[in-house]
């Protein structure tokens, strides 16, 4: 090729990487536009608010709150609610019931609550929102599933309406969760609890449009739900957001924040906001972390706690033993013999799932998937997708184990082991959503992880576990799938790199005296994910190398292979 063909061809690839840009551009452009779209569907935010207006306003809500606190006004300018004695709700039984009427709250929060189908109170509610309406520090801890979410939502909505905040005093109350999901899930109650009342809500989170989130702040957002870093980026940057008045701190899922690794930002966010407010802390375990946010953010706080933290008493659990070479397929046996119920199927990282998806999409067994490395508007669909579905199945990684509501959810699936019992509590806390459903838990261990069983059952005492045999023989599909994962380029790929991320997550295990790497056969390891030969661990990096002409030709013949597929 001479000297012009080459310069032309050179002018031609440009071009066409140009455009190849400003196709991308336009359709991330697209995407965050249908992220905002879903994100603040409904959201109520008023016109931007004149500072000298909103200034003039702070100290006549500041009166108000000292009267509050004082007890000087009514609490709830409802004269047909009755207050029902403190001592009574926090010495509770579980068994006890105690309706929502008795509460000491408004007619509209009163109203939203029977249009949302509540009637009774469960036991964290009954013991947390008499002491939380009275202006209380709180601590509160309870098992997964137990209407946390209600408990710390009624009192700020209650208090905010008692303070009659308007939006131009600009945001009185911050509620922290630790995904997106999470915050999407909170923001769906809060908009149903406000049903009847005129506070302004809004929904920020990592992935969506931040310009048409600090449009929304400065127009006064009374009650705010937000992710931590994209909370602390708008307090930084976002000269027009008034947190000034916030009088009530909420934090959901405070040690699973913390866990990924929001500390620094939560010392940050806890800096910035005044410091004569309210908090609340709620979380389904304890540990040291979670301490030490609870010195920082509260100085007198009660601490609440139900009796019993753990496995909800209806769920049924039970384990599998199954080898390494036949956990695949066990997997898939297992879902075509369910696939008419509901399933969540949890894997230790983001490159499982993918592959996982990928190829049980391609044999014919219809799946969705939510994994941290997806897009936030292919995240949301998924989300309110798989919430909406009556049967299919899920899966994930444990981004979707903390505090998401997926209602009717059949089998939970543990397919990766968790880090500690904690982790597996909240995996499985995920089924059996109120106490009046119930659910089915199922953990698949090798034989060498078999003491992970005994660790449970310790930490969980007495709680019944039974093994599950599946009736098929499995060997006859191994080298179907073998075949088929070395015939398509993209599927061994993806199968090397789920490989590579399952080893060291395998690595990163927290209890090494029973998951060691040492003890992996990794040839057995690589056959649970197609493998016939187990891929190099170091060389992360493949996938981004430039295929030579041999693997160009496989993959042209790949494409003509399975193009009717």
């Amino acid at each position: 090729m001479g000297f012009q063909e080459r310069l032309l061809m050179r002018k031609i690839k440009k071009t066409a990487d140009h455009k190849t840009d400003l196709y991308k551009l336009k359709k991330k452009k697209l995407e965050d536009s249908k992220t905002d779209a879903i994100c603040s569907k409904e959201s109520t935010v008023p016109n931007k608010i004149n500072d000298k207006r909103r200034k003039e306003c702070d100290e006549e809500l500041q009166h108000k709150r000292q009267k509050l606190c004082d007890g000087a006004i009514d609490k709830t300018d409802n004269n047909e609610t009755e207050n029902i004695p403190l001592n009574d709700i926090k010495e509770t039984e579980g068994t006890e019931r105690v309706t929502f009427d008795s509460l000491n709250i408004s007619g509209p929060t009163k109203k939203a609550i029977e249009d949302m189908g509540f009637t009774t109170m469960t036991e964290i509610q009954a013991k947390t929102i008499p002491l939380l309406l009275s202006g209380k520090n709180l601590v509160g801890e309870a098992k997964t599933g137990s209407g946390k979410t209600l408990a710390f939502l009624i009192p700020a909505v209650e208090l905010m309406y008692r303070l009659h905040f308007k939006p131009r005093n600009g945001t009185g109350v911050i509620i922290l969760s630790p995904t997106r999901e999470l915050s999407m899930q909170t923001f769906g109650v809060l908009k149903g609890l406000l049903k009847y009342h005129s506070h302004t809500y809004a929904l920020i989170m990592g992935g969506a449009d931040k310009k048409l989130e600090a449009d929304k702040l400065s127009k006064g957002v009374n009650i705010l739900v937000a992710t931590p870093g994209r909370l602390l980026y708008h307090m930084k940057n976002t000269k027009d957001f008034y947190f000034n008045n916030v009088f009530c701190l909420i934090v959901d899922e405070m040690d699973k924040i913390l866990n990924i690794g929001f500390m620094k930002e939560m010392n940050e966010i806890i800096s910035l906001l005044p410091k004569a407010r309210q908090t609340m802390l709620f979380s389904a375990t304890r540990t040291q972390q979670t301490e030490a946010l609870t010195n920082l953010a509260v100085e007198k706080a009660i601490y609440v706690s139900t009796k019993v933290v753990g496995v909800a008493d209806n769920i049924t659990q039970g384990f599998m033993v199954c080898p390494s070479e036949t956990r695949l397929l066990t997997l898939f046996t297992f879902l075509k013999m369910n696939k008419k119920k509901k399933i969540m199927v949890f894997f230790s990282s983001c490159s499982s799932v993918v592959f996982h998806h990928a190829l049980f999409n391609f044999i014919d067994l219809e799946v969705m998937c939510i994994h941290g490395q997806l897009k936030q508007n292919k995240r949301t669909t998924i989300f309110f997708q798989f919430c909406r579905a009556e049967t299919g199945i899920l899966l994930c990684t444990d981004i979707a184990s903390r505090g998401l509501d997926f209602p009717s959810v059949d089998w939970i699936i543990q397919y990766d082991p968790p880090n500690d019992p904690k982790d597996y509590v909240h995996r499985v806390g995920r089924t059996a959503r109120g106490e009046e459903s119930g659910g089915n838990a199922l953990l698949m261990l090798r034989e060498e992880e078999l003491s992970f069983y005994h660790v449970l059952k310790r930490a969980l005492k007495d709680v019944p576990v039974w093994e599950i045999k599946l009736p098929y023989n499995l060997h006859d599909i191994q080298k179907k799938v073998e075949t088929l994962v070395a015939r398509n380029h993209k599927l061994n790929l993806m199968a090397k790199e789920a490989f590579r991320g399952y080893i060291k997550a395998y690595e990163s295990h927290g209890l090494k005296s029973i998951f060691d790497p040492s003890k992996l056969d990794h040839n057995l390891v690589a056959k649970s994910f197609g493998l016939r030969y187990p891929p190099n661990i170091s060389d992360s990096d493949s996938r981004h190398r430039i295929p030579n002409r041999r693997e160009r030709r496989r993959m042209m013949e790949e494409k003509s292979l399975y193009a009717e597929k």
